[in-house]
Order: C-alpha cells, then structure tokens, then sequence
C-alpha cells in the first residue's frame, strides 16, 4: 500500500514538473520583465489557475478544514466573502493597477507618495514573508504530508520532530528550485497544472468521504446523515464563541479578505503580467467562481471529518490529513498528496517570487545600487530568494503547538494587511493627501494592531470586542488620520494617475455582469445555510 501510494506520488509529482519545464524552457529570464512579469503575457487561464493555486495551499486545506472540524460551515466566509473582493480587483483596483504599469505594490505607493512610502512598504511586505507567510505554508504543508502518506509508517521514523523537519526542509528546498530558477511564469504554469488537479482532487475527497459516511450507501445519504446529526455544524451564521462571528463579515473578515486579494504581493502579482487589461479581469472573475465551489473542499471535508473523528482525540489541524489516508485507495492518495506538495510548492514559491520581485525592484536597484543591470537585478532576487527561503524552513518548525492554524494565519497578517489597504485605498481615491500621511499610516497601522493584540494594557481590548472589529477600527482610525493631515497639509499640486502605456487598458465587456452574478451568488449561499 505504502509502495502504490508513493510511486503515484512520485509519478504525478515529476509529470508536473517535466510539463512545465516542457512550456517553459524557452522563456526570458534574464530581463526583469520577463522574471518577474513573464514578459506582461499570461492570458486568463494562467491568471485564473495561478490566483487559485496560490491561494489554495495546505494552511487552506489542512488550516481551513481544521476550522471547519471545530466551527463548521461558518468558516467558509474566507471563501465566499473572498468573491466580493475579487470583484472588487476586476472592476476597481486591477484598472488602476495596470495604468501604472507596477510590478509590485509598493512601487505604485512611490508614484502616488514617494521613494520612502515605497521603501517602508517594501520592508513591512519583506518581514511579513519571512516570519508569518513562508513559515506557515512549509509548517501547514509538512503535517498534511506526515497525515496523507503516513510518513511514521512509509520511512520508519518514530521521532514526529525529526519528521517535521526534514518534511520542511525538502519541500522548500523543492519549492525554493522552482521559483527561482524558473520565473514568474514557471510559477504560473505549474500553479494552474496543480490546479486542476488540486480541484479534480478535492472534490473526488468530498465523494468517497460522503459514501464513508453513508457506508456506501453513496453521497446523498451521507449529506442526509451529516444534516440529521450535526445540524449545528451547517449553519453560516457564525456565532460570537466561534472564529468567525456573522458580524465581523462586515468588518475585519471583509478587509483582510480585500486586502489579501486586491493589495497583497504575492496573490496579485500574475495580474500585473496580464497581456491585456480585459485578459486579467476573466482571470479574476474565473478566479471568483472556482471560489463558490470552496466550500465543498475547503470546509465540507473538516465537517466529515468531525463526524468520523470527533470522539478520537483527533485535533483539527490533524484531521483532513487522517480524512485522506483513511478514505482514498493508496494509487489515489499519492495523486493527491502529489497535488497537494504543488500546492505547498505553488503558495511557497509564489510568496519566494513575489519577495525576490519586491527586494529586486525596491530595495536592491532603488537603494542599494541604482545603476544596477537587468541581469545583475535579477541575480540579487535569486540570491536574497534564496537567504528568506532557509530562514523560512528554520522558523516552520517552531510552529508547532499552534491552536488553530488558520486562525493565528489570520491574526498575524492583520499587522500589516491592514495599514498597506488603507494607504492604498487613499492614495487610489485621493488627491491631495501626501506622502507624511502615508508613511504614518504604514507604521503606526502596525505598530497599533501588534500592541492590541501583544501589548499590556492595551490587548485587554480584545476582551470586550473580537479581533476583527478591533482591526476594522484601527483601519477607520488610520482613514482619518491620514484624511486630516491631508487637510492640514495638502501637497502642493494634485496628483495625476498616468497611463504607463505598458498594457491594453480596454475593458472586458462582461465585467460588470458577471460580477453582480457572482456577488447575487454570494448572498444565495448564505441565505442558503441561515439557521
């Protein structure tokens, strides 16, 4: 059984990378262009495969699902309210984004403000990729695979801390070769590869755990059995003891989901590689129907699995791993396990170009040495690519013993998800709002959210309101205090959004309607599950 499991493994998972390499041997990746942009080429399906896989990795998988094991359905707001976002990108933020002709986000904060908002931007994206987000793709990644290959049993290794990491360490070494060898669109390609099979993957776990429930008796039956027996895990409306509460979707739930998928670096980049600006917006708005389906493999399995495993000891981050060994024949759990390794490599690898683009671009040739080379610009990226990829494989490990994964993911990128949205948002619908303001609301967005959350007295705020509405507070507070110094000192003349010329800026004309079809879908899924 182990050796079936681990020759599909291998097989799948080398069959990806022979493709990709296949597409994409020929690529430039010696101009920046090309490295980090893939040439401004990626057409909607690559967008649409890259933006999914990205997203779904296994803090999505084992962290989601982990939620759903303790909170059921309501958990699913990281998914659905995440389509209103993504519209969001398709019709607001991804015009603007392409008419500035950026590679990252902080270089549209230095035209907009100035060199120093750019640079301060820079730097908060930089430490957040290396202590919160690698760390916690390779940590989640590495329990997933010692649950679905049963790692103790196929190598023989008792100690679960020496299995942690070398599991770690192999999977970013694998993942840290593809991103930086390979380029923005060797990213893309493999990200939509694994995509498909993460999606045929995912939904083949929904089938044959729903027939385990129903002991064959097929999936309907076994939707009936979950409905009578645990009614109260299908509800959508989260309750206030729960992680995510019905209030705060209105709130800290539906900034971070803005932020991450309008302003966050490592997501939006393919977008700004979109050929045309028609081209990104289906990409997005493909992107926000394969959301919709969310649920049914992000959240359903972590309610199956608390079903079967509830009276077992089983902890939640524990769960959709045991979920998958036990209810996939082993040719099966090897394709899935392989997916599931692209989809660690696809979230880590994206996160590793996404921060070789933002050290390239703003620090190395903006700083350190302005008369750089495209080659030499590219060679720092690979080597400052390689220094957060071992600094992230160190830190993974010291995870271990995280409550709730998905939750502490949450809470930790507030720090900086917040403040980078609001100064975006201001600078995109404001004029005359200048550059002290920004750079005020970059650092002591930060600097208030950690005290809240770590900093006696000032984290007794979080025993009278949840997080997500202190979060939301923080960000109406930095709105305004960046409003009023714009008031009280103005820049001297206003601010002009330039057309960079890099792209086709003509709209799709299908971007408005299927974007009010996915927002009507979203509030039909909902009314769906009210209890």
């Amino acid at each position: 059984m182990h050796a079936l499991t681990l020759i599909s493994f291998l097989f799948f998972t080398g069959l990806v990378a022979l493709i990709t390499w296949l597409i994409t041997r020929r690529d430039d990746l010696r101009s920046t262009r090309g490295y980090f942009l893939a040439g401004r080429s990626l057409t909607f399906p690559l967008i649409a495969g890259s933006l999914l896989m990205t997203n779904l990795s296994t803090e999505q998988m084992v962290g989601l699902n982990g939620s759903a094991f303790t909170d059921g359905l309501s958990v699913m707001a990281w998914e659905v309210v995440a389509v209103v976002a993504l519209v969001l990108l398709a019709l607001f933020f991804l015009p603007r984004f392409l008419r500035s002709g950026i590679a990252t986000v902080p270089q549209l904060l230095e035209i907009r403000f100035d060199h120093g908002t750019q640079l301060i931007c820079n730097i908060i994206f930089l430490i957040a990729y290396a202590v919160i987000l690698l760390p916690i793709v390779l940590y989640s990644g590495a329990i997933g695979l010692q649950g679905m290959l049963d790692l103790p049993g196929l190598t023989g290794i008792e100690s679960s801390s020496f299995l942690l990491w070398a599991t770690v360490w192999i999977v970013g070494l694998i993942g840290a070769v593809y991103a930086l060898f390979g380029g923005l669109r060797t990213v893309a390609v493999s990200d939509t590869l694994n995509g498909v099979g993460l999606l045929i993957g995912g939904l083949l776990i929904v089938f044959f755990a729903l027939n385990a429930v129903s002991d064959g008796g097929g999936i309907l039956a076994g939707w009936d059995i979950l409905n009578e027996q645990h009614p109260e895990m299908f509800n959508s409306m989260g309750r206030e003891d729960q992680a995510v509460p019905f209030a705060t979707l209105f709130t800290g739930v539906f900034l971070i989901n803005l932020f991450y998928w309008t302003t966050n670096q490592q997501i939006i980049q393919r977008t700004f590689a979109a050929k045309t600006l028609a081209e990104g917006q289906k990409g997005v708005l493909l992107t926000g129907f394969f959301k919709l389906l969310g649920p049914l493999y992000l959240v359903l399995p972590g309610i199956i699995a608390y079903h079967m495993y509830a009276d077992q000891g089983v902890k939640a981050d524990e769960a959709y791993g045991h979920l998958v060994f036990d209810i996939l024949p082993p040719y099966l759990t090897g394709f899935f396990a392989a997916v599931m390794v692209g989809a660690i490599l696809s979230s880590f690898n994206s996160a590793l170009n996404s921060t070789t683009t933002l050290f390239s671009l703003g620090i190395y040739k903006g700083v350190i040495k302005k008369d750089a080379t495209e080659a030499q610009v590219v060679k720092s990226g690979k080597i400052f690519g390689w220094i957060m990829a071992i600094a992230a494989m160190v830190i993974a490990p010291l995870l271990a013993g995280q409550e709730s994964l998905f939750s502490y993911l949450q809470t930790m990128n507030a720090i900086y998800f917040i403040p980078i949205l609001a100064v975006v948002l201001v600078g995109l619908l404001t004029k005359r709002v200048p550059a002290i303001a920004a750079k005020v609301g970059l650092v002591a967005g930060c600097l208030l959210i950690a005290a809240g959350y770590f900093i006696p007295p000032f984290n007794k705020i979080l025993d009278v309101t949840s997080q997500y509405h202190f979060v939301a507070g923080v960000f109406v507070l930095l709105i305004a205090i960046m409003l009023i110094i714009g008031k009280v000192c103005p820049r001297e003349t206003q601010w002009v959004h330039q057309d960079a010329g890099e792209v086709d800026l003509t709209p799709w004309k299908g971007a408005w309607p299927v974007g009010l079809v996915l927002v009507l879908c979203v509030i039909a899924i909902y009314a769906a599950f009210a209890g």
